[in-house]
C-alpha cells in the first residue's frame, strides 16, 4: 500500500496485550504493521531516523500539581465527550512505587493501594491514581527506562494520544461517536475513524485489514492514528499540549503532541 511519502521513516505506536502495536511507513511510503513484544525490540526493527508517536505517557514529573503533569489538562479541554480517554498520571515515584510482576488479582489490589498512597503524598491537591492509569504503568517504566539510558531517542520518540489526534485531523473538533461503549468496540465510532483516517492518506484496504494476534482493532487504529502524528513531526507540522513542551527531572520532554 502507498500513500505520500515523509522525508523519514515514520512510525505510529500503541500498547496492546501482545506487547505494542506499530504501524510504520517507510522512505518509499509503503505501510506495514507489526507487534513487538517490548519496546526495546520495537525501537531496534526501525532505522535509526524514524520518528515515532506513541499513545503511552512519556515524562514523568517529581510532583503532581491541580493540572496533573500538564498536557492531559490541556487536551482534554478539546475532546468533549471523548476527554475521559485522556488518563491523569501521577508522579514518577507512584509509577515506579510497586514494580513486581502481578501474580494475582489481591496483588495488583495491593500495589494499585500502593501507588495511589504514593501518588497522594505526591500531588497538590492529594490525589490517587485510577485503575486505567495503573494499567498503563509497566509500558511507561518500559519508555521511562529506554528514555533515560538513550538520551538520544527522546527527540525522535514523541507521545500523543489518538483522540487528540483524531480532533487535529478532524478540523480540531471532538470526533461524535466514542470508539468504544462500556468496554467494547463501537462499530460505528470505528466506521468513523476509518474514514478520518482514509481522507487524511492512509490506504482504505489496508485499514480493513486484520489486525495482528496479540492487538485489537481498536489498538490498530490508534496506531494508525499515531503514524500521522509521527509524519506530521517528522515534517515539523505536529503542535505539542503545552507548548512548548515541560520538562521532566530527567530531561524527558513532556508534551503531548497532535
Amino acid at each position: 500500500m502507498y500513500v505520500r511519502s515523509p522525508e523519514r521513516p515514520v512510525v505510529g505506536v500503541d500498547g496492546c496485550k501482545g506487547g505494542w502495536i506499530a504501524v510504520s511507513r517507510d522512505g518509499d511510503g509503503r505501510t506495514a504493521c507489526r507487534i513487538h513484544a517490548t519496546f526495546e525490540t520495537l525501537i531496534a526493527s526501525y532505522p535509526a531516523d524514524a520518528v515515532l508517536a506513541v499513545d503511552m505517557p512519556i515524562g514523568l514529573p517529581d510532583k503532581i500539581g491541580r493540572a496533573g503533569r500538564g498536557p492531559e489538562a490541556l487536551a482534554r479541554r478539546h475532546l468533549g465527550e471523548r476527554q475521559s480517554s485522556v488518563f491523569a498520571i501521577p508522579s514518577r515515584v507512584a509509577v515506579y512505587a510497586a514494580t513486581d510482576p502481578f501474580t494475582t488479582l489481591e496483588k495488583w489490589y495491593e500495589d494499585h493501594r500502593k501507588a495511589s498512597d504514593v501518588a497522594r503524598r505526591t500531588s497538590d491537591p492529594p490525589r490517587g491514581v485510577s485503575i486505567q492509569a495503573f494499567a498503563l504503568f509497566p509500558k511507561i517504566r518500559e519508555i521511562d527506562a529506554l528514555l533515560r539510558a538513550q538520551p538520544d531517542l527522546r527527540p525522535r520518540v514523541i507521545e500523543s494520544h489518538p483522540e487528540a489526534a483524531f480532533w487535529r485531523m478532524n478540523g480540531e473538533r471532538a470526533m461524535a461517536l466514542p470508539k468504544k461503549i462500556k468496554g467494547r468496540v463501537n462499530p460505528a465510532g470505528m466506521a468513523e475513524r476509518r474514514a478520518l483516517l482514509a481522507a487524511h492518506g492512509l490506504d482504505g484496504r489496508f485499514l480493513q485489514e486484520r489486525c495482528p494476534a496479540g492487538a485489537g482493532a481498536d489498538d490498530f487504529l490508534d496506531a494508525c492514528a499515531m503514524l500521522l502524528v509521527a509524519g506530521r513531526q517528522a515534517r515539523g507540522e505536529a503542535q505539542p499540549f503545552p507548548d512548548p513542551p515541560l520538562q521532566d527531572g530527567h530531561g524527558i520532554p513532556i508534551a503531548i503532541w497532535t
